[in-house]
This record gives structure tokens, C-alpha cells and sequence, in this order.
């Protein structure tokens, strides 16, 4: 009878153990949240994208948030080293941040004799290479077709990576036009207006916001044209 006794009286505070430690945050439930919401930034780059997250502390004792909400920094990329954000608006508002690395290998073009300023590009004065994008500069030609037929603004040394800034030639997307979002992945394609947030080049990324008010990504194309495929 004393055994019985002792067990009921110790339920309840086995209880309230169980209880407290739903109500605090699983960090892999963040690291999740974390990566998908990347892993979305990132649609619409070419290659292969590569995402880690950093290390969340378990200790870290956060209430229990049914609606996480992960954002970039103001003037982050989704691409390198960066720093990100999860927050909590309700029940218990709460931000922390976390560090990620995206890693994006894909083919990039670069030159295989010096070029010089006023050269119009030929189909074996460029090459391609395999690498990561995210630790190059912005602009990266990833296809040939960017670069054959246009003259350069710049000279150039042998094995110079080729960006668009080097060559002469007209943006595709300005800031502040209205273009077309196309996405396109597995049996669908969606189109959708948008307001341009940068200028772009063939091939370049572009940014823009939706009239849902949705910021997105995506290859920049001629007529005006935003790319992401899924």
C-alpha cells in the first residue's frame, strides 16, 4: 500500500516535468523553419543550392511558437555567409538569429586569352568552370550565349571571370518597371505581375514585389521578364 502511495504522489510531478518541457522550443523544429525559408530566398539561382545552418543553442528555453516567422536581415542576400532571423509575433513574442551558409555550384564563364576594351567576345575567348557563386561578385555570366557578340567596356586579363558589368549591352529589367514573374517547375507555370526592384541584365538576378505585396527573385529575361524555376 506504502508503494501505491508514493507512486500517485509522484505522477503529478512527473506530470508537470512532461508539461514544462512541451511548452518550451524545439530547435529543430527552427533549424527546419530555418532552411526551408532559405531554401525559398535562394529558387530561381542557378546550379546547385547547398544550405547549412549554424548551430542553435538547446539551451536556449523559448516558449512554444505555433507560427514562426524566419526573415533576412535589411540589405541581406540569400547567398555566402549570412545572419537571419526567426521571430515569434504571439502568443510570447520572441527574435533570435542564426548564421547560415548557402552555397550555390554552378557553371560560370571565364576568359582564355587577355581581351582588350572595344573587343567584341568570340566562342573561344571564353570558357566555362564550375564553381560556387556565392564567393564571386554579382553579375556572373552562366551562359555563353551572354557574352558571344557583345564587345567589352573593360579589358580583361586571362582567366578573368566574365560578369555582365563588363560587357556592353542594355538592362532587361529596370527599377521600377512593371514585369512579369514567371515560375515554372514539375507539370505547372505561373505567371504573375510585379514592380522591378533593381536593374538587371540577361541572365542577372532580379528582384521584385508582387502585387500580393510577395518579394521574389529570379533570372532576369528579355520582354521584361522575371524566371524562377522550382
Amino acid at each position: 500500500m506504502k508503494i501505491i502511495l508514493i507512486l500517485l504522489c509522484l505522477a503529478p510531478w512527473s506530470l508537470s516535468i512532461a508539461q514544462s518541457e512541451q511548452q518550451f522550443q524545439d530547435t529543430n523544429i527552427l533549424r527546419k523553419a530555418a532552411e526551408e525559408f532559405l531554401m525559398t530566398q535562394s529558387t530561381g539561382f542557378p546550379g546547385q543550392i547547398s544550405i547549412t545552418i549554424g548551430k542553435i543553442d538547446n539551451r536556449l528555453k523559448l516558449p512554444t511558437c505555433p507560427n514562426l516567422s524566419p526573415f533576412l536581415l535589411p540589405g541581406s542576400k540569400p547567398w555566402g555567409k549570412i545572419t537571419m532571423g526567426l521571430r515569434c509575433p504571439l502568443p510570447t513574442p520572441w527574435t533570435i538569429y542564426v548564421s547560415a551558409q548557402i552555397q550555390i555550384s554552378a557553371e560560370y564563364y571565364v576568359t582564355t586569352t587577355p581581351l582588350s576594351q572595344g573587343q567584341f567576345i568570340g566562342a573561344t575567348d571564353i570558357r566555362k568552370v564550375i564553381g560556387d557563386l556565392s564567393t564571386l561578385p554579382v553579375g556572373v555570366i552562366t551562359n555563353s550565349t551572354q557574352a558571344v557578340g557583345k564587345s567589352l567596356i573593360t579589358s580583361l586579363a586571362s582567366g578573368s571571370v566574365l560578369r555582365m558589368d563588363a560587357l556592353k549591352v542594355s538592362p532587361v529589367i529596370q527599377q521600377g518597371q512593371s514585369i512579369k514573374v514567371v515560375s515554372t517547375g514539375p507539370g505547372f507555370q505561373v505567371a504573375t505581375e510585379a514592380l522591378a526592384l533593381n536593374n538587371a541584365n540577361e541572365g542577372q538576378i532580379a528582384k521584385a514585389k508582387t502585387v500580393s505585396g510577395q518579394l521574389v527573385s529570379g533570372i532576369a529575361r528579355v520582354g521584361g521578364i522575371i524566371d524562377i524555376n522550382f
